[in-house]
């Protein structure tokens, strides 16, 4: 006779409390410090998407802000524009 795969387990043996409730609560705070690693680095990530963010609307609000740019105005902020892209792309390389 071929020998059972699989064994039937009750209800009682499966909802019973574990034996040791401190290697539980140990492996639960070991995952909660997993957790909030995790969580701390995607803000870190999320930091520095936020910078990038804030120096493109500093160059969107200048442009915004002046109704009528003359020649000297238009080249300012052109500069201004190439300078803020310059640091971000030197702060998206390291």
């Amino acid at each position: 006779m071929a020998q059972r795969q699989f064994e039937v387990v009750s209800d009682e043996a499966a909802s019973a409390p574990s034996p040791n409730p401190r290697g539980a609560q140990a492996a639960a705070i070991g995952m909660l410090g997993l957790a909030l690693k995790a969580l701390s680095q995607r803000a870190l990530v999320a930091a520095a998407d936020l910078f990038t963010l804030f120096t493109v609307l500093t160059v969107f609000w200048l442009w915004w802000t002046i109704p009528a740019p003359n020649e000297k105005q238009i080249v300012a902020l052109s500069i201004y524009a190439a300078f803020i892209l310059a640091i971000n792309v030197i702060i998206r390389r390291k």
